[in-house]
């Protein structure tokens, strides 16, 4: 037995008990030594970006992720944790594009190829920071099956889902209205916008009546945007407002414009909004969009994908839009058409990767049919997805989550998959060159074979994984590729199966657990439990763990750019892994965690705790070597303090693996905790003194052979929560048929 000397110190020891987990190849599950018909217990890594750097939120959630493995790897389960990054299209290019512009270089100047060639450089050199980062953390999965979401493998996955959905009928391409980033020039989802609040103005405007009813000469309408309202095709009005019964069907003048548009009814006005009376603008609204459709209403697009008025603004053309906005207001007063105008703070939509503002546009994409039963009468993805949860085969904890959950899929909206960046997958359709595209009435072209033809005249693309040899149009044209690349999400969603090799995909699919943000429920979670219905017939997983978020000291969320994000490699710099993941768990009793540093340093204390009980035990009952096999069969209580320590460990170890098992993760290190500061060390330790001080050798043997088990069974019980203190201590512990790390021991 080597002797425990000095004080922890856990740089000394944590790169080097690190080097050595990776070097036995056990966070491999294929090297462990389970029976034949061994349960699997496999999790699923939530990506990360390549342009990511850990943060507290990847320090927490993956620290719960290696407390589940790791102690699922101790139950004798065949363990999987499966790592992977997300190539993150939006990100990453906008990143490479912010180098180049410190060169004075841009993407368009180098041209997609050489950009792209410029983004694998960047990837290989800066993509796999995080990796190493998590590392220092400690996190034990299998590194060997670590996959990129642009590997060959992984994208082969991707376009066949593409065709697979195109196939079925779930496809289409088509002209609507999608929230577009002028600044990333690419259409988004809805799920990848966020909001700011923003003080702006409610004005109030006058649109006359063509001809005067009684002694009503016009309507007000109330709008945050008067620049769109060059583009109105109508004003609405909810149908159950008595205030406008008489006026639905009239005509209206629109101001500046002076274009003729009808006063309609839909049940999607709200009566309480300004005067109760909308303005329709189906080019530059989502809902407006839908009530141009219900109402047959023709689309004027104003604003172009840059973010400035177009041609059918007339003198606003070529302003950017902010600017249109106040000439329009100084044109309305002049006309005495604005009646008043009013303070209002609302909400803005924004660009979740660069932090531009939205502008909703019409525009051709591809789009993923959601809600409505597909072409061969199965259900639709968000009802499968919805149905999984709702039947209780996935199970969303905490279970307040599956609110948000079932509202985004009940009322669902077709998914904008299409992106108009460099970066990522690309879409696998051909065009012809020679002759113009438009868009096809039908949206669900007959499959014929892998390679799919459009079967519209006016229509004229090829949906195929390989580039057409012949052009089936021309007969004559070398076929161009789509631009477009698909949604970051698109691919994500299929990393449960994507993300394992053909022989994995036999052994390890369906996985277990995931563990991951509340704020990619619906972004991710929703769309992998859909696809893998889809692809694989099977739910990829049966538990989805909503951890919480690291909040400020008071209260706010943190952020780099604000300045209030705080790094947690500082912590493990300064105090150690194990210190910096016991400060996480220890706070981490809620959905909200208000931050606070002396946890760690608790961390801290508690690490040089365990190590010098350790020295103490170690000390004392040299070279007593005790049994693994448990229960050990030469355990008993001599004395009423053997008793008491031997029934309080009993009761620990059943609380704390009742609350793993439950995703309970800070009450069962405080109970742990409690159990050994207090209970072990300052209780039995000192009493065990006096017990190897007597003359009586049973008595001294036993309470030697006490304080072995206790330790080991504490050492076990603490591991998967601060993993490299306790294997240090555990490698030095004299066990018969003793493990070759405590990582493999039994529980």
């Amino acid at each position: 037995m080597e002797s425990i000397t000095g004080a922890y110190e856990p740089k000394e020891t944590e790169s080097k008990i690190y080097e050595k987990w990776e070097k036995s190849g056990y966070f491999n599950p294929d090297n462990l030594s389970v029976e034949k018909n061994t349960k699997n217990y496999v999790v699923y890594m939530p990506l990360p970006n390549v342009t990511g750097t850990l943060h507290m939120g990847h320090a927490l959630n993956n620290t719960i992720q290696d407390i589940v493995i790791r102690y699922h790897r101790m139950n004798g389960y065949r363990t999987l944790w499966l790592p992977g990054t997300d190539h993150a299209g939006i990100a990453t290019q906008f990143v490479v594009e912010k180098e180049l512009k410190k060169q004075g270089i841009s993407r368009f100047e180098l041209g997609r190829e050489k950009f792209i060639e410029k983004v694998w450089e960047w990837k290989n050199k800066y993509g796999n920071t995080i990796i190493g980062q998590l590392k220092k953390l400690g996190v034990s999965c299998d590194w060997s099956r670590i996959r990129f979401t642009m590997d060959e493998a992984y994208a082969k996955d991707v376009q066949n889902a593409f065709l697979h959905y195109y196939e079925r009928g779930l496809l289409y391409r088509g002209k609507r209205v999608v929230n577009w980033c002028p600044r990333c020039g690419t259409s988004l989802s809805e799920l990848e916008l966020e909001y700011k609040d923003e003080k702006s103005k409610l004005w109030y405007i006058k649109y006359d009546l063509k001809n005067q009813i009684s002694n009503l000469k016009y309507i007000t309408v109330a709008t945050t945007r008067p620049e769109t309202m060059l583009g109105d095709t109508a004003v609405a009005v909810n149908p159950k407002d008595e205030r406008y019964k008489n006026l639905i069907g009239k005509t209206l003048m629109l101001p500046i414009v002076h274009r003729e548009i009808p006063i309609i009814a839909d049940d999607a006005i709200d009566m309480e909004f300004g005067t109760g009376a909308v303005k329709v603008t189906p080019a530059h609204d989502m809902v407006d969009f839908e009530i141009g459709e219900r109402h047959t209403l023709e689309v004027i697009q104003v604003i172009n994908e840059r973010g400035k008025m177009n041609e059918n603004a007339g003198v606003y053309n070529e302003m950017k839009a902010e600017e249109a906005r106040e000439k329009i207001v100084e044109k309305l007063k002049e006309e005495g058409l604005l009646e008043k105008e009013e303070e209002y703070d609302h909400r803005v939509a924004i660009c979740y990767r660069c932090g531009h503002v939205i502008e909703p546009i019409p525009s051709l994409q591809w789009f993923l049919k959601m809600s409505m039963k597909d072409t061969s009468g199965k259900d639709s993805l968000a009802k499968n997805a919805l149905d999984a949860v709702k039947s209780g085969k996935v199970k969303i904890i905490p279970n307040n989550f599956e609110k948000k959950y079932f509202d985004w899929l009940e009322n669902i909206r077709d998914w904008t998959i299409s992106r108009q960046i460099w970066w990522g997958h690309q879409i696998p359709v051909y065009f012809c060159k020679n002759k113009l595209e438009s868009i096809s009435k039908s949206q669900f072209p007959m499959p014929t074979g892998r390679q799919v033809i459009s079967n519209e005249d006016k229509e004229r693309y090829v949906v195929s994984l390989e580039k057409p040899k012949m052009c089936p149009f021309c007969k004559n044209c070398e076929m161009e590729q789509s631009l477009d690349v698909l949604d970051t999400w698109f691919s994500s969603a299929l990393w449960p199966f994507a993300g394992l090799s053909e022989s994995d995909l036999r052994n390890y699919y369906p996985g277990t657990t995931l563990i991951t943000a509340r704020d990619i429920l619906n972004l991710w979670v929703a769309r992998m439990i859909y696809s893998g219905i889809e692809f694989k017939k099977e739910l990829p997983f049966t538990n989805v763990f909503i951890n919480g978020t690291i909040l400020t000291k008071d209260g706010k969320r943190m952020s780099k750019s604000l300045g209030t994000g705080i790094d947690p490699l500082k912590y493990i710099d300064q105090y150690g892994a194990d210190a910096t993941r016991f400060g996480i768990m220890w706070q981490a009793t809620g959905q909200d965690i208000r931050w606070d540093e002396t946890a760690i340093i608790a961390g801290k204390k508690f690490a040089n705790k365990l190590w010098n009980a350790a020295r103490f035990v170690l000390t004392n009952t040299s070279p007593n070597n005790i049994s693994i096999h448990q229960p050990n069969p030469h355990i008993s209580a001599s004395t009423e303090a053997d008793k008491k320590i031997l029934s309080a460990l009993e009761e620990m170890k059943k609380s704390v693996e009742k609350d793993i098992e439950e995703f309970e993760f800070s009450r069962p290190l405080h109970t742990a905790y409690d159990f050994f500061w207090h209970e072990f060390c300052d209780v039995y330790l000192e009493t065990s003194k006096e017990q190897l001080s007597v003359k009586d050798e049973n008595l001294s043997e036993n309470t030697k052979t006490i304080l072995l088990h206790v330790l080991l069974s504490s050492l076990k019980i603490f591991h998967p929560f601060i993993p490299f203190v306790t294997e240090e201590i555990y490698s030095h512990i004299p066990l018969e048929n003793k493990k070759e790390y405590l990582m493999i021991e039994v529980w």
